[in-house]
């Protein structure tokens, strides 16, 4: 499948930058990942606003188990246009990790880890017309809308209390944990038929739970474990 060969590209990539870089000074790239992170904003929540309309039409008049299960909410063309785009917008979010490499910052395993099989799970989900397509792109559009929003501000240079970022990172996580009981509803429906379930589901039931855990972890390890640490000193 071709998101493979791009997932392998980016890691080649990344790390071959990181590589590179070693020897080399950071570059300044403040405004273009102002206007990244910006244009980012834009397009994730023209996107939310598009999906959910579509979402609330299905789910006031076919219900949410509908909403959830229905291949037709998939093949609609505001959605399916909305839904393309989003897959694609995994292709192009791959992006950040190359600010982080070429400006030197930390680049951690959560980040390289969710950039790629995100792209690899998306691809797939929308290639098989997976149940639940439409709740994961509502709320990944919604959540990625606040998300870069929060990060042109911090690129732009204006200081974003630190409480906004630790909301951000509770938010990500309430999207994980949705998107698990999602799937668990799926797969529960599934035996009557009323979800047509596909192996992507189970396998991204297992992304999410590690997905989960690790940011949980980085929660642990950037806001509580810190303020700790601040509190003794």
């Amino acid at each position: 499948h071709m998101c493979l060969y791009f997932a392998a590209a980016y890691l080649v990539l990344i790390f071959g930058i990181q590589h590179l870089m070693k020897e080399r000074r950071a570059y300044n790239l403040r405004p273009a990942l102002t206007l990244w992170s910006l244009s980012l904003a834009l397009f994730s929540a023209a996107g939310a606003i598009r999906v959910w309309k579509v979402m609330a039409f299905v789910i006031s008049t076919k219900g949410f188990k509908q909403s959830l299960c229905s291949q037709s909410l998939l093949v609609q063309p505001i959605f399916q246009f909305w839904g393309y785009l989003f897959v694609l917008s995994k292709l192009l979010e791959l992006g950040d990790t190359v600010f982080i490499v070429l400006q030197k910052k930390q680049l951690i395993f959560l980040h390289w880890y969710h950039h790629t099989t995100m792209l690899i799970v998306s691809w797939y989900a929308c290639d098989d017309l997976a149940a639940g397509g439409g709740w994961s792109a509502a709320v990944n559009y919604s959540v990625h809308a606040i998300m870069y929003s929060y990060y042109a501000l911090r690129a732009a240079g204006f200081q974003v209390s630190c409480f906004i970022a630790m909301t951000i990172t509770t938010i990500q996580m309430v999207q994980i944990l949705g998107y698990i009981v999602m799937n668990v509803l799926i797969i529960i429906w599934m035996g009557d038929n009323a979800c047509p379930t596909r192996t992507v589901i189970f396998i991204s039931s297992v992304l999410y739970v590690s997905y989960l855990v690790l940011f949980g972890n980085y929660f642990f390890q950037t806001y509580l474990r810190r303020s700790q640490k601040s509190k003794r000193e």
